[in-house]
C-alpha cells in the first residue's frame, strides 16, 4: 500500500501521482543513479548563479552554502550507489529539466528573478518526492536516508524564495512563481517513460 498523505508543499500546484511513487519504487537503482546527478546539477546551478551575480552579496553567500550541502548529498548518493554496485554512468534526461529551463528569461532582472524561482520550485518539488520515497521505500536504510535529506530540500527552496523575496518586490515574485508553478506542475502531467527524480 502507498503512502501518499504528506503535507501540502509550498509552491507546488499539484501533488505527484501515484504512478511516479510506484514507478520509483519498482526501480530503485535508476532513481538513486538519477539522484546523484540531481545533486551535482544542484550544486552546478547554485555556483553558476554565484558566478554571474558576483556583487550580489546575500546571493553569493547563502548559495555558497547550498553548493557546498548538495556536494555533500552528491558524495552521499554515490557511496550508495558504490554500496548497491551501481556505476556512476550517463541516463537521458526527462522533458522536466528542460522545459523549466527553457521559461528563464533572457533579458535581467527577468532572467535573474526567473532563475531563482525555477531553482526553487525544482527543490520544493524534490522535498516532495524525496518524502514519498523515505515513506515508501522498502529498505528502511535507504527509506532513513531519503528522510534525512527532506529538511535540506525544505530549506533550499526557503533560501531560492527569500533571495528572490530580497531582489524584487514580492508581488512581482509572488506573480511570477504563480505563473512557474503552473508551468511546472504541468510538466509532469505525462509520467516519463523511464523513473526519474523529476519525471
Amino acid at each position: 500500500m502507498l503512502t501518499l498523505t504528506q503535507p501540502t508543499i509550498k509552491f507546488l500546484k499539484k501533488p505527484t501521482s501515484p504512478q511516479w511513487v510506484e514507478q520509483a519504487i519498482a526501480n530503485l537503482d535508476i532513481i538513486l543513479l538519477d539522484h546523484s546527478h540531481c545533486e551535482r546539477k544542484a550544486a552546478g546551478v547554485a555556483l553558476n548563479l554565484m558566478f554571474r551575480y558576483p556583487s550580489h552579496t546575500k546571493l553569493v553567500r547563502m548559495l555558497t552554502a547550498i553548493a557546498r550541502e548538495e556536494l555533500e548529498h552528491f558524495e552521499l548518493v554515490n557511496q550508495w550507489l558504490e554500496s548497491w554496485g551501481i556505476p556512476l554512468g550517463p541516463l537521458p534526461a526527462p522533458p522536466y529539466p528542460a522545459g523549466l529551463t527553457a521559461q528563464i528569461r533572457k533579458l535581467e532582472p527577468d532572467r535573474l528573478l526567473d532563475s531563482l524561482l525555477v531553482s526553487g520550485l525544482i527543490e520544493a518539488r524534490s522535498h516532495e518526492r524525496l518524502g514519498l520515497l523515505a515513506s515508501n521505500c522498502p529498505d528502511p536504510d535507504l527509506a532513513k536516508f531519503y528522510q534525512s535529506l527532506m529538511t535540506s530540500e525544505a530549506r533550499h527552496y526557503g533560501i531560492y524564495w527569500v533571495l528572490a523575496t530580497t531582489y524584487f518586490d514580492r508581488e512581482i515574485v509572488t506573480a511570477r512563481l504563480e505563473e512557474l508553478a503552473s508551468i511546472e506542475s504541468d510538466l509532469l502531467t505525462n509520467l516519463y517513460s523511464e523513473p526519474r527524480i523529476h519525471s
